[in-house]
C-alpha cells in the first residue's frame, strides 16, 4: 500500500505531494546533474505524473540529455532550488530532487547512472549497482527491470 510523500522547496512557495512512493530511486552523475546540482550529483525519484501535485510557481529550464530527448528542470523562481524535472521520453512520469523532499528518509537509492563520470571526491555507492553510462534502453528500461525484479 503507497503512502505517498511530500516535499518543496527552500523558502516555501513551491510545494508538492505524491500519492504514489517512487517507483525507482536513482543517482545521477552526468554532466547535467553535477552542474545543476551544485555538487558531484543529484538523486532523482521516478513517480507516475497521476501521482503528482504541486502548488506555487515553478519555472523551468529546458534541455536535450545526451539521449537527445528533451528534459525540463523545474525550480522555485524564487530561492532557485530543484525541485522536480521531466523528461520528453517518459511523459507520463514525474522525477522528483531527493533534495526537495520534507523527510529525505523517503528517497532509497537504488541505482546509480553515468558512473564513469563521477568526480573523484564524489564515490560512488558499491552498496548499489551501478552502470558506466545510461543503460541501453534509458529510463525506461531501468524502471522495467526494477520492476520485473519485485
Amino acid at each position: 500500500m503507497s503512502s505517498g510523500f511530500t516535499g518543496g522547496c527552500h523558502c516555501g512557495a513551491v510545494k508538492y505531494e505524491s500519492s504514489a512512493d517512487p517507483i525507482l530511486v536513482g543517482h545521477c552523475h552526468c554532466d547535467d546533474c553535477r552542474k545543476l546540482s551544485g555538487t558531484g550529483h543529484c538523486t532523482n525519484m521516478v513517480i507516475p505524473k497521476e501521482a503528482f501535485s504541486v502548488s506555487g510557481d515553478v519555472t523551468f529550464y529546458e534541455y536535450p540529455a545526451d539521449s537527445g530527448n528533451m528534459v525540463s528542470r523545474g525550480f522555485c523562481p524564487k530561492c532557485g532550488s530543484a525541485v522536480y524535472s521531466n523528461n520528453s521520453s517518459m511523459p507520463e512520469m514525474v522525477f522528483p530532487r531527493a533534495s526537495s523532499l520534507d523527510d529525505p528518509e523517503v528517497a532509497k537509492p537504488a541505482i546509480t547512472v553515468y558512473a564513469s563520470r563521477a568526480a573523484s571526491w564524489d564515490q560512488v555507492d558499491p552498496n548499489i549497482p551501478s552502470f558506466p553510462e545510461m543503460p541501453e534502453g534509458g529510463p525506461q528500461e531501468i524502471i522495467k527491470n526494477s520492476q520485473s525484479a519485485q
